[in-house]
């Protein structure tokens, strides 16, 4: 069909009035660039700032942005929401703070990136480049990544990069799927997919420390844990069957 999206950018939003023009500059452009019709949607999840009037303001000027609210608390719902409510052929999740520049989702489409169900950022497969990250993050990350390989999901070296890209059949399925809606929900979804033997392609791609980054040491260490734990129970019960 000529009306038929391509491509769905969705971006979770929590209090990111200040980032978030900038952002959709740089994707809005992007996007013109592109050959394929393709649109955004940008989902607030009970921001206390002006994120949510600063977004509708945005899409009043782009007809290809939508503006949703999520009303349940966690990164994890409002990806879903927007992952559900999409309507393109690959659904893209996107961080706020575009860490990973927008031009490298060109990276993971066709007809760049063929034969896969889902394509992940990686910082830490062979290639990737991290730009001005502390020590004491990148160990973090480390020791996060440890704790899934061993509970969870062996053989990806970086699951938590909020960079990832779905084929909408797959999304539907596992965001259907989906149990936790914190900051450990993309490795649960990465763990059903392993579980489903879908395609999991992970790709290299040059990252830039934000230091308004939201992740905690130690709180997240700990709540990661927990959330793996509930993983591996869902498995025993058959809840991802």
């Amino acid at each position: 069909m000529s009306d038929s999206i391509f491509l769905s950018i969705v971006i979770p939003a929590y209090n990111e009035e200040r980032r978030l023009p900038d952002t959709i500059q740089q994707i809005c452009a992007f996007l013109e660039t592109q050959s394929y019709p393709a649109e955004v949607l940008i989902v607030d999840n009970n921001s206390s700032d002006n994120t949510y009037p600063l977004a509708v303001s945005i899409a009043e000027d782009h007809s290809n942005i939508r503006v949703l609210q999520e009303p349940q608390q966690g990164k994890g719902a409002a990806v879903r929401r927007g992952v559900l409510e999409a309507r393109g052929e690959y659904r893209f999740m996107c961080d706020a703070d575009l860490s990973m520049p927008i031009h490298e989702i060109a990276r993971f489409l066709p007809p760049t990136l063929t034969d896969f169900d889902i394509a992940i950022a990686s910082r830490e497969a062979p290639g990737s480049i991290r730009y001005n990250e502390p020590f004491y993050r990148h160990f973090a990350g480390r020791v996060f990544n440890q704790m899934i390989r061993m509970l969870a999901i062996p053989h990806l070296q970086d699951t938590q990069c909020g960079f990832k890209c779905f084929r909408a059949p797959i999304a539907v399925d596992l965001f259907n799927k989906q149990t936790l809606f914190g900051w450990s929900f993309d490795v649960e979804l990465l763990f059903i997919a392993q579980k489903s033997n879908y395609r999991i392609h992970e790709l290299a791609i040059p990252w830039y420390y934000n230091s308004d980054s939201r992740v905690r040491m130690l709180s997240d260490s700990v709540r990661m844990l927990s959330d793996l734990l509930v993983i591996r129970r869902n498995e025993r019960r058959g809840v991802y069957e």
